[in-house]
């Protein structure tokens, strides 16, 4: 993976230096894949859809016959022609249900010897490429690579504290941890809702944590996160609220119960592969979920004992059960179910 480092570089050098022929912007960071187009289309002065030397195709309903006989048009009334091509699958394994054929000859005889005239630019949202394509390997050996994969934890922190130190905004450790959570390390949410942060700092000047409590709205999900916490550290209280807020909200007791039970369950997977020896990247790996769940989970099943999270996961399954077959009201069995648990707790 490339840091975020070598983005700017990229985008540097499309702001200062003549643009190349072509392009390959691979990828599924959106916020970057962004910046890239909006430089492009800056550098080049594309004022609308409408101008006539910009053109953009997605692949699952346009053909590659197209995209290149606008590639070799020349540009009207300008130094320059623009074509993007979204969502080119033909690059990748992946096969798209009532695709178009796509005769990717045609590409790679173009892509020998691109037009100087045309910048024809690439967006690839996909992890990886099929290398052994014909395609891909012209593509690759003619473009500029960008590359805008999604950034690891520690990059996407990195962004922040620049994109930060950039602003007259202040923000300590904690509410930097907390913005990171509640937008999933997503560079695109995050830096949403960090402009709503900076405006709201104008005055003040600096963020706290609990600013970033009331500006930034929380998932189903993290709230879910909290309650299990609340829950599992015998904060009965709270844990009733936050449920009671829920339902309020329109939330149904079945789908929070199936979201703590898949919390839970994280927990002990975790709690097990940490016991054999895995390393946080290898439990990612086989959980096959974000590194930053898997780092959470562990900072929070140190605290519990093992046999006390299958009981509650036991607990639980059975609840669902019962709420499923009509044997007991559902409200009032969670309320029980954390109840219960708040005075295991203290046994």
């Amino acid at each position: 993976m490339v840091s975020n480092v070598s983005v700017q570089a990229d985008l540097q050098k499309i702001r200062n230096e003549k643009l190349s022929p072509c392009y390959l912007v691979l990828g599924t960071e959106k916020f970057l894949q962004d910046q890239v187009r909006e430089e492009i289309l800056k550098k080049i002065k594309v004022d609308s859809e409408d101008d006539l030397n910009f053109l953009s195709f997605d692949m699952e309903n346009s053909s590659l016959d197209e995209v290149v006989a606008e590639a070799e048009t020349l540009p009207f009334f300008g130094d320059q022609r623009l074509v993007f091509v979204e969502n080119p699958y033909f690059l990748t394994s992946e096969k798209v249900n009532n695709g178009i054929e796509q005769n990717t000859d045609l590409l790679v005889d173009y892509l020998k010897q691109p037009l100087e005239s045309t910048v024809l630019v690439f967006f690839a949202p996909y992890e990886k490429l099929d290398e052994r394509k014909k395609v891909t390997k012209q593509l690759k050996k003619a473009a500029v690579v960008i590359d805008v994969q999604r950034l690891s934890e520690k990059e996407v922190r990195q962004y922040l504290i620049h994109t930060l130190e950039n602003t007259s905004l202040k923000m300590d450790r904690k509410a930097i941890d907390l913005l990171l959570r509640l937008t999933d390390l997503d560079l695109s949410k995050m830096m949403r809702e960090l402009q709503k942060l900076i405006l709201y700092g104008q005055d003040q000047q600096t963020v706290t944590v609990r600013e970033v409590e009331q500006l930034v709205p929380k998932t189903l999900e993290h709230n879910i996160f909290d309650m299990t916490q609340y829950i599992l550290s015998g904060q009965t209280e709270l844990a009733l609220r936050l449920y009671g807020d829920l339902v309020t909200q329109g939330e149904e007791t079945i789908k929070i119960n199936a979201i703590l039970l898949s919390q839970l369950r994280l927990f002990l997977q975790t709690k097990f592969l940490v016991k054999i020896g895995y390393q946080q990247a290898n439990i990612a790996e086989t959980l096959k979920i974000h590194p930053y769940r898997v780092k959470l989970a562990m900072q929070e099943v140190r605290k519990f004992d093992e046999a006390l999270l299958v009981q509650l996961f036991d607990q639980l399954v059975e609840m669902d059960y019962q709420i499923k077959s009509g044997q007991i009201e559902k409200e009032l069995s969670f309320q029980l179910f954390v109840l219960r648990t708040g005075e295991l707790l203290q046994q």
